[in-house]
């Protein structure tokens, strides 16, 4: 086996998170979610809260860079000059972030979970990039049923995780319209169940 790096993008309760981690278990990798949140927060000297807030919620950043540079919100090393060219490139975490995900990819052996990361991946050696999704209507049920939320609420939960999908792509990798060509791999859990995808996955990453 030559794949030694599995990404997996995931539409908000299509099961992503449950089939790369069972994925990673069976190839023996070890599985990357909150590691890049963390290891871009050590890099950054801040919070991971705080990472991952500017991941999550597109406009939060200058909020939050601004507190940074009045408050001690920091520890010591982290400058407020470091931080102030943060806020006047206005990307900087996105491209530590970006930069994290591909050194995490460099050390090999290991299923990295959201961030998109199989975007600045494209074109790696030894890289699977899958993306585990389904229809709307199967993940707002999924997501009720799970959860114990109303309908209306998962609907609009469903339809804000989407939308800030969207957004993450575009902001992050100037990703316009996400195309199936961007995945080696699909898996809609419509009908696959994860004890039925997770085989997928593994094989296909066994096939590189």
């Amino acid at each position: 086996m030559t794949c030694t790096v599995v990404t997996v993008s995931r539409s908000l309760a299509a099961g992503g998170e449950e089939i790369g981690f069972t994925a990673a278990m069976e190839l023996g990798f070890r599985y990357a979610d909150e590691e890049i949140i963390v290891r871009a927060a050590e890099a950054a000297g801040v919070s991971p809260q705080t990472v991952a807030e500017i991941e999550r919620t597109p406009g939060i950043l200058g909020r939050v860079l601004d507190a940074m540079l009045t408050t001690p919100l920091y520890p010591e090393g982290w400058t407020a000059g470091y931080a102030s060219s943060l806020s006047e490139t206005k990307a900087g975490y996105e491209d530590l972030i970006r930069r994290v995900v591909r050194q995490t990819a460099a050390e090999g052996g290991v299923v990295i979970v959201a961030h998109a990361a199989g975007v600045p991946l494209t074109g790696t050696g030894g890289v699977l990039r899958a993306f585990v999704t389904a229809s709307r209507e199967t993940r707002i049920a999924r997501l009720v049923s799970e959860t114990q939320i109303g309908q209306s609420l998962a609907r609009k939960t469903v339809d804000e995780s989407d939308r800030q999908r969207r957004e993450y792509l575009r902001r992050f990798y100037d990703v316009r319209k996400e195309l199936p060509t961007y995945y080696d791999l699909v898996l809609n859990t419509d009908v696959l169940t994860v004890s039925a995808a997770v085989p997928l996955l593994v094989g296909a990453a066994k096939s590189i």
